[in-house]
């Protein structure tokens, strides 16, 4: 068991920085490290967390004496990083999304499986008492629907965000983590329909909307709606209709319609998904690892389908062709 979990970051952008606070605020853990092709951006959150800067993956991780790394880069960064981190032998914390294709995913699946290394996916709603307590209220209902949404106003820039080719659009890159919660609450999904249009935001090139149609191998159903041109904020948020009640579940405070005295969020339940990772690695317990690389790949795999059922105009099983 490790005293003091030595940590290295790849990629040092915004994202990034907010899990840097996080692992420097844990008294378990120290970064030693930081990356980013980006040289000004590594010098800075080197300066800021008493760290040593690189440009290079590869020579952090041979230089640095490392227990875990963090990858926090954009989806189509993806693949070698991993990859060479499982080389080493090294546990990681890896963003959403996992990849832009499945086939890459199921190929750092594969390595992470044969070499039993400790992963953890940045779906950190999963750890909030509020996902905890449905879940568990959950588990001997029957639930009949669940209708899911993400409105935003994202798709407002001009970085790799809104770029198809560099982010997979909103339904990949953000609304991902809907889906995620979707899955966690109510079970795997096996089928999706989707429409998509650009209505809006006429100089980008992807969906600035998104209909999702779900089928649940439940046998529940299930739907989730996505915007990009929102002026607003209204995402993570998902009804589940079980019997005669609706859940409104958002990751702070869910309610139920009626009332039911039930149903309860203890909040504390909730864990940070940081201090989740630095455990595990700190003591080898992966017991409280609730996103591992194989479901960071499966909410990947909705995604995906969502956006080839809306290129092909019809449903798409889940991880199928």
């Amino acid at each position: 068991m490790a005293d003091q979990v030595r940590v290295g970051f790849v990629g040092c952008g915004g994202n990034a920085r907010g899990h840097m606070q996080q692992v420097a605020a844990n008294p378990a853990a120290r970064i030693v490290a930081v990356c980013d092709i980006s040289a000004e951006a590594a010098q800075a959150a080197a300066g800021q967390f008493s760290a040593q800067p690189f440009t290079n993956h590869r020579v952090m991780l041979d230089a640095a004496q490392l227990d875990a790394v963090y990858i926090s880069v954009p989806p189509f960064a993806h693949g070698e990083i991993e990859l060479d981190v499982l080389d080493r032998g090294l546990p990681f914390f890896v963003e959403k999304p996992v990849a832009l294709s499945l086939e890459l995913a199921q190929r750092i699946a594969a390595r992470v499986r044969s070499t039993n290394a400790l992963t953890c996916v940045g779906y950190q709603l999963r750890y909030t008492a509020a996902a905890r307590a449905t879940k568990a209220f959950l588990a001997d209902k029957v639930v009949g629907m669940a209708v899911g949404r993400y409105w935003c106003p994202s798709g407002r820039g001009s970085s790799w965000l809104q770029q198809w080719a560099k982010s997979g659009g909103q339904v990949v890159e953000q609304a991902t983590h809907t889906i995620d919660m979707m899955r966690f609450l109510c079970g795997e999904i096996t089928e999706v329909y989707c429409l998509q249009a650009n209505r809006t935001l006429k100089t980008i090139d992807c969906p600035d909307h998104n209909v999702l149609a779900l089928k649940f191998a439940s046998g529940a159903i299930g739907s989730l709606t996505t915007c990009w041109a929102f002026e607003g904020w209204d995402g993570n948020v998902v009804d589940i209709f079980f019997d005669r009640y609706r859940i409104g579940w958002n990751a702070g405070t869910p309610s139920i319609t009626p009332a039911c005295e039930a149903f309860q969020v203890d909040q504390a339940l909730g864990t940070a998904i940081d201090q989740v990772f630095i455990e595990a690695v700190r003591t080898g317990d992966r017991s409280g690892i609730l996103t591992p690389y194989e479901e960071g790949m499966r909410s990947l795999a909705v995604s995906l389908a969502a956006n080839a059922s809306a290129r092909s105009g019809q449903p798409k099983r889940v991880g199928g062709p």
